[in-house]
Parts: C-alpha cells; sequence; structure tokens
C-alpha cells in the first residue's frame, strides 16, 4: 500500500466521522442528503462482494466493513432516528438518485474489464460513486448557507476522492499490470463535481466567513 492510497482511505474514513459527529452530537441530520448516503450504501454494497469470498489483508477486510457498516448506520439513523429524521430536508432532497443508479448499471453492463459478476458489479459501484455526490451538492445549493460540519464532510470526501487519483497515478508508473482505467477516468469525473464546492470552501475558509453556495 502506498502512502496516497492510505491517506485516501484515513481522509475517507474522517468524512464518514465528521458526518456521524453531526448526527450523532447533534441530532440533526440538516443539510445532509439522505439520497446521497443511500446511494453510497448502494456502491459500497456493491464493491464489497468479494467480502464473502477474497481475503486480502485485516486492513482491507476491517475497512471494508468499517464502510459498509457506517452507510448503514446513517441511512437507518436519517429514516428512523425520532429526532434525527424531524430534522431532515426532505422537500429540498428531492434528487432522482433512482436514476443514477440504473444509468450506472446500464453503463457497466456495456463498459468493464471483464464480463463476471464481481466484475460488473465493481464497475458498477465505481460508476455510482462518481456521481453520488450529486444529490449532496445540490442539496447544499438549494439551501445556500452550510453549516460548518456538513461543509467539511463533503470536503474530506472530495479531498479522499482527489488523494486516490494520485494513488491509481503512482499505481501507473510502479506496477507493470495496473490496468484500472475505469478508477482513473470516474474519479477525475467524481473530483471534477467537487470543483465548484471546494472554491467557495476556501473562499470562505480563508476569508473566515460562513461557506455559502451560490444559488
Amino acid at each position: 500500500m502506498n502512502v496516497f492510497r492510505f491517506a485516501g482511505d484515513m481522509t475517507h474514513l474522517i468524512s464518514i466521522l465528521v458526518l456521524l459527529l453531526k448526527i450523532y452530537a447533534t441530532k440533526s441530520c440538516s443539510g445532509i442528503s439522505l439520497r446521497t448516503q443511500e446511494l453510497y450504501t448502494i456502491v459500497f454494497l456493491a464493491r464489497y462482494l468479494d467480502l464473502f469470498t477474497d481475503f486480502i489483508s485485516l486492513y482491507n477486510t476491517v475497512m471494508k466493513l468499517v464502510f459498509v457498516g457506517s452507510s448503514l448506520a446513517i441511512v437507518y439513523c436519517m429514516r428512523f432516528h425520532p429526532t434525527v429524521r424531524r430534522s431532515y430536508d426532505r422537500e429540498l432532497d428531492n434528487f432522482r438518485h433512482y436514476l443514477l443508479v440504473v444509468v450506472c448499471f446500464l453503463l457497466a453492463l456495456f463498459v468493464h474489464e471483464k464480463f463476471a459478476f464481481q466484475e460488473i458489479f465493481w464497475a458498477f459501484s465505481i460508476y455510482l460513486e462518481a456521481v453520488a455526490i450529486l444529490p449532496q451538492l445540490v442539496l447544499l445549493q438549494r439551501s445556500g448557507n452550510v453549516d460548518n460540519l456538513t461543509g467539511q464532510y463533503v470536503f474530506f470526501l472530495g479531498a479522499y476522492r482527489a488523494l486516490y487519483i494520485l494513488n491509481w497515478v503512482y499505481r501507473y508508473f510502479t506496477e507493470q499490470h495496473f490496468t484500472r482505467w475505469i478508477s482513473c477516468v470516474s474519479g477525475l469525473v467524481q473530483t471534477a463535481l467537487y470543483a465548484d464546492f471546494f472554491y467557495y470552501y476556501f473562499i470562505s475558509w480563508k476569508s473566515n466567513v460562513k461557506l455559502k453556495l451560490p444559488a
């Protein structure tokens, strides 16, 4: 494992911890898109089917279980916790996320590295992860003002994908048989989706003012 992948994993873990802190400490999910969280749950369940067939390392297994377990816990809390679910912005969070699922699955059926059950679901998870943040970004844009913890969550989530691009570049030049071009292209698309958010995040950080996205 190289330093870029480890840093990406830790940044991803931090983003989840920030989100859990917001939900469980404040008993509020205001500004958080349930639809994005449901998409991430589908992403992890589809990608980590190999938990039942392959063992790579203890670190690898633990991280997969953490991502699956935390995503399920977040969705459950936002849907069923009596206090948290009352703060959910249902009217603003109306992105038709099921269309993303259908389009990404159809794309995986035709564009994959190997026509096999796990490989198709792996490609599907990569495509879906690239666009899973869209409902969240749309929600933030509609609501305008972004609270500190929500802004940090989205920032660390975007930083994780940026670090993974460096991981793929590193692996391309150091591994003879690295061919995960689907990951590279999807990662670039996903990072590009964060560009506008990153711009306003750094402007607010530099000016020490509350993050506010233009409508």
